[in-house]
């Protein structure tokens, strides 16, 4: 537990903008779970909201000295948390994974995984995820509170009334594929092909279909080029795509095959281009540089409780683990 009396220059202040101005590891992110827990007190009592101080009041964090560990510090201040919440309702939760926790257990998790936290975190072992995304991959994953949300969110991505994108770093500029504009008018490049999955393992991409295939569809455009930064003297792009279908893997996979694979991938990128790129903490990169950046819904029917999100865009920036600048 720590604890601090308000001085007089920070009366008047929320409890949570205090807290972090005495102890700057904090984030309002673990803030707000300790006030979901009711483990901030003022003045003896606990509270649940982030309600206004006064001078000479006494605040204690009753929170894990974790809360307080700078170690997962990137060098601009960022913070490493497991999640944040990125919207939130009384039926859903969207929130941003960090790469490398699983969203649900599965062979070779270990320990608590981001559906495992929610539950604890929010106190509900009816939340579930709507969709899921690799435990490598960050960004944004929707969840529902009770089983009529879930049923209902599961409606938008079978009918098409929510668009996927995601942001990623691949090696040199892609130019394949052909010009198409997206339902929110975005211009963008679209590639198409076939998926082959095997019982276990990865997955291929074929131009001709074979038995058993999948058709792909994948959207991408270019957003930033950074010249030279590759082990050859290659560039690096940083690319928005769309997943029009979303078949196991699919942006890797065909990133991949199109000669452009995503900087980290060790599955369907090159080892040797891999090792060249360094992480922001140091060492080299250890994740496939994907991010599920964004979420779109429109046109949802008056029907589907949700039906308040149509036309909502909900983003997030990608905490890129790649060194892109000396």
């Amino acid at each position: 537990m720590k604890s601090f009396k308000i001085p007089a220059d920070m009366a008047g202040k929320k409890v949570i903008r205090a807290c972090i101005s005495v102890y700057p590891t904090l984030t309002p992110a673990r803030m707000h779970k300790a006030l979901r827990h009711k483990d901030i007190r003022v003045n003896g009592k606990r509270i649940t909201s982030d309600v206004v101080i006064g001078e000479g009041d006494v605040v204690e964090l009753w929170v894990p000295d974790s809360f307080f560990d700078a170690s997962q510090t990137l060098p601009d201040g960022r913070m490493l948390d497991d999640y944040k919440v990125v919207f939130e309702n009384d039926d859903l939760l969207m929130i941003n994974k960090r790469q490398g926790l699983a969203v649900h257990p599965g062979k070779g998790t270990a320990g608590d995984t981001l559906i495992d936290l929610i539950r604890k975190d929010f106190r509900n072992p009816a939340i579930d995820l709507c969709h899921r995304i690799d435990m490598n991959t960050g960004g944004i994953v929707m969840l529902a509170k009770n089983k009529a949300s879930l049923e209902h969110a599961v409606a938008l991505f079978k009918h098409n009334h929510m668009t996927k994108r995601y942001r990623c770093l691949v090696l040199g500029t892609p130019d394949a594929g052909t010009s198409c504009i997206c339902d929110d008018d975005t211009l963008m490049m679209e590639i198409k092909g076939f998926l082959e999955k095997p019982t276990r393992g990865n997955v291929f991409i074929h131009d001709v279909p074979s038995d058993n295939d999948l058709p792909i569809t994948t959207r991408y455009r270019v957003l930033t080029t950074y010249r030279g930064i590759g082990p050859d003297g290659e560039d690096v792009s940083e690319l928005e795509v769309e997943l029009v279908t979303g078949r196991t893997h699919q942006i890797r996979a065909h990133m991949a095959h199109i000669g452009h694979p995503i900087i980290g991938d060790g599955n369907y990128g090159r080892n040797r281009i891999n090792r060249h790129f360094e992480s922001p903490l140091g060492g080299k990169v250890r994740y496939q540089q994907l991010f599920a950046s964004s979420l779109f819904f429109a046109g949802i029917p008056r029907d589907n409780m949700h039906f308040r999100l149509s036309g909502r865009k909900f983003s997030v920036e990608p905490l890129y683990g790649v060194k892109l600048e000396d």
